[in-house]
């Protein structure tokens, strides 16, 4: 705040503001620079933006007179006010986008994590504070020095975590979620010590005033807290066609946040945890909350983020280094720093049972320095208590540095080596237990259409209370060829001109209803979906769906069928571009995918939408990996209260009589139920192994129905089908992967769509009036499709 008062009474704004503008840009090209020679590495941005701030510094380029005399030092007020807005929005954005379910069933993890590196931190930088005090001349209350050298060596800077973890493209995983998570409560618990070291920092006579000062900063947080949610109501149902807020309301919005933030500052205490919390508590739902993610996603990280790192490499001076004395202490405080987290960090995960090199891994990215680091560095320089030198500054912020600059490199070495430990390897749904997992899924719609279903099946997917469903919606939207004009920018029409090429354009009204049914769904369910939009040809928009489930690494990727359904029941054609991208997917994908042949299943708006009315829906299961997968995501969904799932095998009637099937032993005891299954030549032991696993945890407790169907060929089997055809809403069925199967020979006669399977084509033809969910399993071998 003390920079911002100096700045506002300066006569003379337009020169510094000018050599800013000249640093902000030199800064952004050289960042962009550093990251196309580095990237080859595996160097992330953040890197590449403190390299370039460190070779405009006094540390490289500052030291030649021209570019220190265009590069004034009357601009650092400046940087120290564009340093202030950029935490206020990047921990607001941050708090907006944290995965608050994640958090909430990780937090005794991530709390362990994050205390167990910061302990060690605390007690090494405690006993390296004895020293330091005398070595570095410091002035002032020696316990509060030892408490701002342990919240330096101890911080994690949340941003920069985040940032790294999505460059390495950990963001998805589970040692970058972590992480992620380990540093936000590293971040927030370090700016609370801050604001406490800024309590007592002050004079004797000024505390009672600072305490007071912080109630007041928690009233105006918790106000402003209670009046966003009723402004986003109101917002959204004031622009409830439109598909983000005006910019007038979305200043006004913005402005609130910035007024907070700055009353905070104002107030001598830092903003960080004000931001953020404003942003984990701001409403998910709605246009609001979806403009400011929209909005300030894109201009953070394309040039806020960069100008903040690059200023942090802008005040370091590197000549320090040709001094003995400041070389070993900057050297003493980076082990101390490295060493604590390595320590702490491999202790914490050792009790979690996480393997070694996650552990490592975790330790480097929790030792990065930020926004934190800054703060305390600055609000020292102006205290009472305590009197830093400008030597003391200048060592820190260059320890800050080379901590952060270090993890790069080193991340990037164990992400190499170790690249198949840390990809992208999806275990097959048959393979993962039930309790306690997560799973993702990528719902993919060309429209409108089959979001209500989709939306239903994925909150049928969440019914075992120990089961978290993540689900994630792609709006896949058709690029289509535009004519080529030559007329020049004058002779076109307005329409014409205000026809860019922003992929925010595409869509058309099937975004704004999209946008609508996720709040209602989120609204009804709870369950927060996160969009995501791919423009893109029909060619290659297979390629956008595989990249994205590899990504956002994803168990399931549901798919909608090219047919839909008319007014009068019978299936009608849709693009060709759709079916292609289906039939590639199938090929490409390396998770289980689904096509859904969507009839209705819990419309949104019926009155089944809080399912009063119990849905029926059957798993059918022949033999092969397919149906194991089909079984293994029905179970799933047999878990939810109001869904009466029933398992159908089919069996060739000729085993019959040779108790080919499952046969149940009752004991005495009602209360044990146990399978025993005979051993043949020429049966599945897999299949019946899965089946025997799943039947005796719940056929045999009540939760799932089972029933074997005898049949000699395919036209029995299809004579079965259809006598079932009206009893159930939704069949879930394999593919294929079926062999040689004897039940089926001559269904594929009139099969129309291969990519549905043999079963699934007959399900989705006009026979049958319930949706089809067909799923296949993820298997190395190339699965014989349509060419591409």
């Amino acid at each position: 705040m003390q920079a911002t008062q100096r700045v506002a009474c300066n006569e003379d704004l337009i020169n510094p503001l000018f050599s800013m503008g000249m640093q902000v840009s030199c800064v952004l090209v050289l960042s962009h620079f550093f990251h196309l020679i580095l990237k080859p590495f595996g160097q992330p941005g953040p890197i590449a933006q403190i390299l370039a701030g460190l070779v405009l510094g006094p540390s490289a380029l500052s030291n030649i007179a021209a570019v220190k005399n265009s590069f004034q030092s009357s601009t650092g007020d400046y940087y120290q006010i564009l340093g202030l807005f950029s935490r206020i929005f990047f921990m607001f954005l941050i708090g907006l986008q944290m995965d608050l379910p994640y958090a909430a069933r990780n937090i005794r993890k991530a709390a362990a994590v994050a205390l167990g590196g910061a302990a060690t931190c605390f007690a090494f930088a405690a006993a390296a504070s004895v020293v330091l005090f005398k070595k570095l001349d410091i002035h002032g209350n020696g316990f509060l020095f030892a408490l701002a050298l342990m919240v330096l060596a101890a911080n994690a800077a949340s941003p920069v975590v985040l940032r790294l973890a999505v460059d390495y493209k950990l963001s998805t995983s589970a040692v970058g979620r972590l992480a992620v998570c380990s540093s936000l409560v590293n971040d927030i618990s370090c700016a609370f010590l801050l604001c406490i070291v800024s309590i007592f920092s002050a004079h004797k006579s000024k505390i009672g005033e600072r305490i007071g000062s912080g109630f007041s900063c928690l009233v105006v947080l918790t106000a402003v807290v209670l009046l966003n949610r009723h402004l986003c109501q109101w917002l959204n149902k004031r622009n409830r066609n439109l598909k983000h807020l005006r910019n007038t309301e979305f200043f006004c919005v913005l402005s609130m946040i910035i007024g907070t933030a700055m009353f905070v500052e104002w107030s001598g205490y830092s903003s960080i945890i004000t931001c953020f919390l404003m942003g984990m508590m701001f409403p998910r739902e709605g246009k609001t909350a979806r403009t400011l993610l929209h909005k300030l996603s894109y201009s953070i990280h394309t040039f806020v983020l960069p100008v903040y790192f690059g200023y942090i490499g802008f005040q370091a001076d590197l000549k320090r280094f040709g001094n003995l004395s400041d070389g070993l202490i900057i050297l003493s405080v980076v082990l101390l720093s490295v060493g604590g987290k390595i320590t702490g960090t491999l202790a914490a995960c050792r009790q979690l049972n996480i393997p070694m090199t996650e552990g490592v891994v975790l330790a480097f990215l929790m030792n990065v320095k930020g926004n934190v680091d800054l703060v305390l560095i600055s609000s020292f320089s102006d205290s009472e208590s305590i009197k830093w030198t400008t030597r003391a500054n200048e060592l820190f912020i260059i320890t800050m540095v080379i901590n952060t600059v270090i993890v790069g490199p080193v991340v990037a070495f164990i992400l190499s080596r170790e690249a198949k430990y840390f990809g992208y390897s999806q275990v097959p749904l048959e393979k993962q237990e039930v309790e306690e997992r997560e799973l993702r899924i990528l719902a993919c719609v060309h429209g409108h259409r089959h979001l209500p279903t989709m939306a239903r099946i994925i909150q049928s997917s969440n019914g075992h209370k120990n089961t978290t469903v993540s689900p994630f919606l792609m709006h896949l939207v058709e690029l289509p060829d535009k004519n080529r004009s030559n007329l020049m920018y004058n002779q076109l029409q307005d329409d014409e001109l205000s026809d860019d090429d922003d992929d925010d354009d595409y869509g058309g009204n099937d975004v704004v209803e999209i946008n609508d049914t996720v709040d209602a769904f989120f609204s009804e369910t709870g369950i927060m979906t996160r969009q995501l939009k791919v423009v893109s040809p029909f060619a290659t928009m297979y390629e956008e769906v595989c990249n994205g489930a590899e990504d956002l690494r994803v168990a399931v990727v549901l798919l909608p069928f090219h047919k839909h359904q008319r007014i009068d029941g019978k299936m009608e054609s849709g693009k060709e571009g759709v079916r292609i991208t289906n039939q590639k997917v199938l090929r490409h994908a390396t998770c289980t995918v689904g096509i859904l042949v969507d009839r209705g299943f819990w419309l949104v708006g019926a009155p089944q939408m809080g399912f009063e009315v119990p849905q029926h829906v059957a798993v059918l299961f022949f033999s092969g990996p397919d149906d194991r997968e089909a079984l293994a995501y029905g179970r799933t969904m047999g878990m939810h209260p109001h869904v009466n799932l029933t398992v159908i095998r089919f069996l060739p009637e000729s085993s019959k009589d040779h108790d080919a099937g499952m046969s149940i032993a009752a004991y005495k005891d009602d209360d044990e139920v146990l399978m025993s299954i005979p051993r043949r030549e020429n049966e599945d032991e897999e299949d019946n192994a899965f089946l025997a696993n799943f039947y005796n945890r719940y056929v045999t407790a009540g939760q799932v129905g089972y029933v074997e169907k005898y049949v000699d060929n395919g036209e029995e089997t299809v004579k079965a089908l259809k006598e079932m055809g009206d009893m159930y809403s939704l069949f879930i069925v394999g593919r294929g992967g079926r062999g040689q199967c004897p039940i089926t020979t001559g269904m594929s006669d009139w099969e129309e769509c291969p990519e549905l399977g043999t079963v699934g084509d007959l399900l989705a033809s006009q026979d049958f009036d319930g949706s089809v969910l067909v799923i296949q399993q993820h298997r190395n071998q190339n699965i014989e499709l349509v060419d591409d």
